[in-house]
């Protein structure tokens, strides 16, 4: 991975800025990998703890009010953008994540962090830390100030932790000068991680950027500065140069977006819901249940749309569904067989050129959105072989919830537009 993150910022240094508000973004896999099946198959495998942490209700905070946790139960996005922290600058490269709130950063002092660069708050002539009486704190589920402070002492430092996947870390809230581009945010609040509980591997290795609806997310914090507006578009695992890019702020977005309405479940303030009401497989609307894909917010029932999750994950019965009318127009004469999270994965020799059809989103506001077709089958380079790129959702999770994932919005402008309730797409190469 310390290989990777050279790469990658080798490759950061010799990037030209777009524009002030129009940030590069990359992927992880490095080198690009000749062949895609086995590396999405490898990634997909941390997708069962992403999904749980999307697909569980937050408990309620002190007063009432109901918030996610801050990156709780996820494993590492798979982009990520330069940002830069503090006075004078330091460049840290932070994962995306549009289902997280709050944005945090491995800070100097910590042995524990995993290996690779940390921002060090000693070396910043603007950072502060916030104390336990700051109104940031109780976002973050930070500690209370103790009940027998002396008038006289300072106030502590709010101090929280927070699980993460199969480990936890410890974190000091503070604020500083956060750059992303030209655009300088100044007392931006985040989390400076100074432990490590448990192993590093499914951590994001320099911090992460908080992409949410909530409190304490960047739209939040940076309000009039982008207008609750930002889009992203991801680039294919397969690109050489794996640069996509994230576009904050109103200017600049495409004008061919198709948008349709935001969702918001007070359980899970944070995540993006839209309202899917069908899918297709080539002309055939696929004849899922009916509700399959209703909106609850008591369950959590719905469709996400997120960019930290490898493969879109559909419930039971939408899945199956979909599957089988997948299956029924490909008619591959040996059948199909399983691989890693796939279980529909063919021999292509046997199936005419052209043969795989499309799968469409069918949502609400008649925005239909037809996936690339790298996005809906996978090829393995090494065999003719080749996935459904989708797959049932883990057994282990609220089976409830349909996530759209990553890789089905690669190579897709997805505009999202928190003052105008709506998220918009728009087909477009971002590699």
């Amino acid at each position: 991975m310390a290989a990777t993150t050279t790469t990658i910022l080798l490759l950061l240094v010799a990037a030209t800025a777009a524009s002030a508000a129009d940030l590069s973004v990359y992927h992880n896999v490095h080198p690009p990998s000749p062949s895609p099946l086995e590396s999405i198959i490898a990634l997909a495998r941390a997708d069962d703890a992403r999904l749980l942490f999307l697909s569980s209700k937050a408990a309620s905070s002190s007063g009432g009010v109901t918030s996610a946790p801050v990156a709780s139960g996820q494993t590492p996005p798979s982009y990520v953008v330069r940002a830069g922290l503090g006075t004078p600058v330091q460049q840290l490269l932070l994962a995306l994540d549009t289902s997280a709130d709050a944005t945090w950063s491995h800070c100097a002092p910590c042995d524990t962090c995993p290996a690779g660069s940390r921002f060090i708050p000693a070396s910043s002539s603007s950072y502060a830390s916030l104390p336990c009486a700051s109104d940031w704190c109780p976002l973050f589920d930070g500690q209370p100030c103790p009940a027998s402070q002396d008038a006289s002492a300072p106030l502590p430092t709010c101090a929280f932790s927070k699980p993460f996947a199969d480990t936890a870390f410890q974190a000091s809230l503070g604020s500083d000068t956060l750059r992303l581009g030209k655009d300088a945010i100044a007392s931006y609040a985040f989390g400076c991680v100074g432990a490590v509980t448990g192993p590093t591997t499914n951590l994001p290795k320099q911090g992460l950027l908080g992409l949410g609806r909530g409190p304490m997310s960047l739209l939040s914090q940076t309000g009039s500065r982008y207008n609750g507006v930002f889009s992203y578009c991801l680039p294919s695992y397969r690109s050489y140069y794996f640069s996509g890019s994230l576009r904050l702020g109103a200017a600049g977005q495409p004008r061919n977006v198709r948008y349709t309405p935001l969702l918001t479940n007070p359980h899970r303030p944070s995540l993006y819901y839209v309202n899917v009401t069908g899918l297709s497989v080539g002309r055939a609307l696929v004849k899922a249940p009916a509700g399959s894909f209703a909106f609850d917010p008591s369950t959590g029932a719905g469709t996400v749309i997120d960019s930290g999750t490898v493969i879109t994950r559909w419930t039971a019965p939408v899945y199956a569904a979909l599957r089988d009318e997948f299956r029924r127009q490909v008619a591959a004469p040996s059948g199909y067989t399983s691989l890693g999270a796939f279980d529909t994965c063919f021999n292509t020799d046997e199936v005419a050129a052209g043969g795989a059809p499309p799968v469409t989103l069918h949502m609400g506001g008649g925005v239909d959105l037809t996936l690339p077709m790298e996005n809906t089958l996978i090829h393995s380079s090494a065999t003719p072989l080749a996935c459904l790129a989708m797959a049932e959702a883990p057994q282990n999770v609220n089976s409830v919830v349909n996530v759209v994932a990553n890789l089905q919005q690669q190579n897709v402008r997805v505009v999202v537009d928190v003052a105008g309730s709506r998220v918009g797409f728009a087909r477009e190469p971002c590699n």
